[in-house]
């Protein structure tokens, strides 16, 4: 078990943040793109031996301290009937948009979830091979998020047609899918999760005034299934609001910043952990580049003693992107550990 993670949890004393990284496990790895030569993205994600391999990959490469479940926020909506298929070019596509006969024809519960069980196996494929010294995180997408892609298949360019939808779709949505996802979170701690990312990457489209019935609502009901369990995180949205969202939500164990958040007031203001926050636009830079915005931010930053990370889980404000250079993470997480070491030695 790794100490790091487990005191950021617990926001105790730490010698140095555990690093982590969203999409750790993805396009940008040679050892992802290797296996992608031979499976689909979705064998990938369904073979739990293979998700175990990819989730291995970056763990075994560039040492990051915690290992997450891979997969796709977007089965539980394909378990619930929701026309969607993953194309090895392009991504996840919304075949048909979900409608309130979508919701009338999804199967039960109980038989949804079935469709969820090789989450738990992959958990279990990937914990048998991790090393002791390491963790294991899953996710699940964030209800908003989820309803935004069953509606208009993506929220690249905004949020205009789920916002615009029947109150009843969303009413009908939420009654569904709040109780699946609680489900499919409990599979991935029965297969072995420490904790459990919520992944909210369009709620920060939303207004302020929106985010109570929106997200504040459905997060309420899985945090107080899983008290001091949960993690939250949510692409853009203000930190004001996420401070107010984790007031509201005591029972989160802790949230993720994006880029634009001053992580360490967050950190030293949070009552949980909090994980984040370079940008990941900045990691793809060529090397040389890259290295002087991670000297700034670090700077930033400006970490007098190893107190003032206490809570803090290292890495970015987002996903690692596709053009991402294998050094640049493995220089990020070695200079993370060196200047640590160095604040240690003062």
């Amino acid at each position: 078990m790794n100490t790091k993670f487990v005191n950021a949890l617990k926001r105790q004393p730490n010698d140095a943040p555990p690093i982590w990284m969203m999409r750790q496990a993805g396009r940008y790895h040679s050892h992802y793109q290797n296996l992608k030569k031979t499976y689909t993205f979705s064998q990938l994600c369904l073979s739990p031996k293979l998700a175990a391999e990819v989730a291995m990959g970056p763990i075994e490469d560039f040492d990051f301290d915690v290992a997450i479940l891979f997969s796709d926020i977007l089965f539980p909506l394909m378990a619930m009937g929701v026309d969607i298929v993953f194309e090895d070019f392009g991504g996840p596509k919304l075949k048909t948009p979900m409608s309130l006969q979508t919701l009338k024809n999804a199967p039960p519960l109980d038989q949804a979830i079935q469709h969820m069980l090789f989450q738990k196996e992959a958990m279990q494929e990937t914990r048998k091979v991790l090393p002791k010294n390491k963790n294991l995180i899953g996710f699940v997408g964030g209800p908003w998020t989820l309803f935004t892609f069953a509606i208009q298949g993506t929220h690249k360019n905004g949020i205009r047609e789920a916002k615009l939808a029947a109150p009843s779709l969303w009413n009908g949505f939420e009654e569904l899918f709040v109780p699946l996802l609680s489900q499919n979170i409990q599979l991935q701690f029965d297969g072995g999760a420490e904790v459990v990312m919520i992944l909210d990457t369009a709620s920060g489209e939303l207004a302020y005034e929106e985010l109570q019935a929106k997200v504040i609502l459905p997060l309420k009901i899985l945090a107080a299934t899983f008290p001091g369990k949960l993690g939250y995180y949510a692409k853009g949205i203000s930190t004001e609001a996420m401070l107010h969202i984790q007031r509201e939500i005591p029972g989160l164990a802790g949230v993720g910043m994006d880029h634009r958040a001053p992580i360490k007031s967050v950190i030293q203001s949070s009552r949980g952990f909090v994980q984040g926050n370079f940008d990941p636009e900045l990691i793809i830079l060529p090397p040389e580049q890259f290295r002087r915005q991670l000297e700034m931010w670090w700077s930033s930053l400006n970490f007098q003693k190893p107190e003032e990370w206490t809570g803090w889980v290292c890495g970015l404000g987002h996903g690692l992107l596709p053009p991402t250079p294998e050094e640049n993470v493995r220089h990020f997480v070695k200079w993370v550990r060196e200047k640590c070491q160095e604040v240690q030695s003062r």
